[in-house]
């Protein structure tokens, strides 16, 4: 009989994003994940057949925690004019862990996959059209999500950290 299998995907993802928070992506290696996770390499190669896999998982996973936050900010303030805009702005009011800016760094990474910077593009792009579409003035939301979105690149990419107190006052 098999031995049931016991390794969790979520392990060897956090492992991946520990790789990249200590090393950097371009360190990023199955055999560095592995050493980190306390798995074999080919438990690593098992689920994630490649490095670009590893990176690709790595980053959907942390598209969707993304996702989770803004639904959790968007409860929060229930039905209000121009809600989308303001969920993003409530859900930015926490400072990011440092485990957040792991998926930029991949994404600087592979730049050059057009596959995975097409899948961003086009979330990003329904993020940016559903935020206008929920607006009362389209190009304050448009200019709010900008905002918005460049606080979160400068902070993940340790370019500017906003003291606590002004993050406070940002808008409702």
């Amino acid at each position: 009989m098999a031995r049931p299998r016991t390794i969790d995907q979520d392990e060897i993802l956090d492992a991946a994003e520990t790789v990249v928070q200590r090393d950097g992506a371009a360190r990023l290696t199955l055999d560095a994940v592995a050493i980190e996770a306390g798995v074999s390499k080919g438990s690593v190669i098992y689920d994630y057949k490649s490095k670009h896999a590893l990176i690709k998982a790595v980053i959907e996973r942390r598209v969707a925690g993304e996702e989770a936050k803004l639904e959790a900010a968007l409860d929060r303030i229930g039905p209000v004019s121009n809600a989308l805009i303001r969920a993003r702005i409530d859900a930015v009011r926490n400072r990011p862990d440092q485990a957040a800016a792991v998926s930029i760094q991949l994404c600087s990474a592979l730049a050059q996959d057009v596959e995975l910077r097409a899948a961003l593009q086009a979330s990003m792009r329904e993020q940016v059209d559903a935020a206008v579409a929920n607006s009362d003035n389209p190009r304050n939301a448009r200019l709010a999500f900008l905002a918005i979105e460049g606080l979160r690149a400068l902070e993940h990419l340790d370019v500017l950290t906003w003291p606590e107190p002004e993050r406070a006052g940002l808008p409702r």
